[in-house]
């Protein structure tokens, strides 16, 4: 495929078609002015641009630090914002759980009671709600760049209505905002739905207005092997590119082993070029997202901190564009703007500690790398031929056969059955590959690990062996050892 979009790009006609529709889920919806809002954008100045700060970010290799945040009202959310702006390279508005979900109503009534309590009652910020004006509120109140981070299966009027407020980048995708989030929602519609959310930015794009997308990374966060996480980012950055996007910022989720996840983020950005090459992209802008531990934290705040720091240090190492940064406060909910800053400041010492130093591309490095290469291609191989030239069939048919298979996923799209387990020096392998393709050299790899640990530890690996290495960090450690 040699031309700028794919063949599934959305015509101007559907796609003005469908906007209509959306555009009238939610009366904030009839707000939303296209012309005006490109208009808007090309008034924001560099330094408050989502590309530019990426951009500059990754020709000087620094790591940018971005927190998540999110409350209900919108002067409140100001102020939170503006805290830490004081410390964050970039700032988040993370959406409200009834948002992510549709639901409207429900969303509205949240914030008519937190009106009324005077604090928020809302985990996170609705800008559907709020509609474009209180959201571009938000905007010319801060002095860094935002993005809208979420959960939403269908993102279509929440991404109207934010970059019409003049965010700059928007996270999600129509695989890692739907199997990792929800139980019932078909993986053809989420896929159908983010087709729209990327053509949208495509347009954006084709008036010289840069949108950044982001895919979410981690998936659910527990154990997901780096070829199943990797394999997804380089489909939804191929489904972003197909609609016209040119700004894309793959992800990955710290799993704990300094090798491992070093070789993972190096991995990652070198298989997305290779291929959005393959299939034919050439002008756009790679940079890369590593999220911190996602997993239990333990509660003790010191030793909260040693995990975070440790996320911090795998950032810099990696060389990752930036880092979204957890903080002392994630084992006992929602954290405070205090809790949030002293995360981001700790991140960013370790991250400026660190960024002279390099971890020499040595032989394990260099091996973990090659092995999630081989992974990771031998499971697209598979899966571009299911889609028979059309990326999104091949994301639904990769999921219903089970080629693609998300650890822990609650999707029933998801068949649930690729079984991962750490090794002796924490490196999360696969116990069972179910019906994910591998070649038999990488089978007999994982199988010769997994059999290691378990003969050190005296017992023979099952799920037991994955249950102690979900609860692990939480205690103290990395690897669930019976001691």
């Amino acid at each position: 495929m040699t031309a700028a979009y794919g063949k599934a790009y959305i015509s101007d006609a559907d796609f003005f078609a469908e906007r209509e529709e959306v555009l009238k889920t939610w009366p904030t919806g009839s707000d939303v002015d296209l012309d005006e809002a490109v208009a808007y954008h090309r008034t924001i100045s560099d330094d408050k641009k989502f590309t530019e700060a990426l951009k500059k970010a990754a020709e000087e290799g620094r790591v940018l630090v971005q927190p998540r945040a999110g409350v209900a009202l919108v002067d409140e959310h100001i102020e939170l914002l503006q805290k830490l702006a004081a410390e964050a390279d970039l700032l988040p508005t993370t959406i409200d759980a009834y948002t992510r979900l549709n639901h409207y109503e429900e969303a509205q009534k949240g914030i008519e009671r937190s009106v009324a309590a005077g604090k928020s009652l809302l985990n996170g910020f609705p800008a559907v709600n709020h509609g474009v004006k209180e959201c571009r509120r938000v905007v010319e109140a801060v002095s860094r760049p935002l993005q809208v981070r979420h959960g939403t299966p269908d993102a279509r009027l929440l991404a109207e209505i934010t970059l019409a407020a003049g965010f700059t980048s928007f996270e999600g995708g129509g695989i890692s905002y739907n199997i990792p989030y929800a139980k019932k929602a078909p993986l053809e519609l989420s896929v159908k739905t983010w087709q729209y959310v990327d053509r949208l930015c495509g347009y954006y794009e084709s008036k010289g207005i840069r949108i950044n997308r982001e895919p979410f990374g981690p998936l659910t966060g527990s154990l997901v092997p780096p070829c199943v996480s990797t394999s997804v980012a380089i489909l939804e950055g191929l489904l972003a590119l197909e609609q016209g996007v040119r700004c894309v910022t793959v992800g990955y989720g710290q799993l704990g082993n300094l090798v491992q996840d070093v070789a993972a983020v190096i991995s990652l950005r070198e298989l997305c070029d290779e291929y959005f090459r393959k299939f034919g992209f050439e002008n756009y802008q790679l940079t890369t997202v590593l999220h911190q531990w996602m997993g239990g934290f333990p509660e003790d705040e010191a030793k909260a901190f040693a995990v975070i720091s440790w996320g911090g240090a795998i950032a810099a190492l990696a060389k990752a564009t930036k880092v979204i940064v957890k903080t002392p406060h994630e084992a006992r909910g929602i954290p405070t703007a205090e809790a949030n800053l002293q995360g981001i400041k700790a991140t960013k010492q370790i991250v400026n500690m660190l960024a002279e130093q390099h971890l020499l591309r040595e032989d394990s490095l260099q091996n973990e790398v090659e092995l999630i290469k081989k992974e990771v291609r031998c499971i697209l191989d598979r899966v571009f031929e299911l889609g028979e030239g059309d990326f999104a069939k091949a994301c639904v048919r990769a999921f219903a056969s089970g080629v693609l298979d998300v650890p822990f996923a609650p999707s029933r799209f998801n068949k649930g059955k690729l079984m991962p387990v750490r090794d002796s020096s924490g490196a999360v392998r696969i116990l069972d590959w179910a019906g994910t393709p591998a070649t038999d050299e990488v089978r007999e790899f994982h199988r010769r690990c997994v059999e290691e640990r378990g003969v050190s530890e005296g017992r023979k690996p099952s799920y037991h062996m994955l249950i102690d290495d979900i609860y692990a960090v939480s205690k103290g450690r990395l690897v669930g050892c019976r001691r």
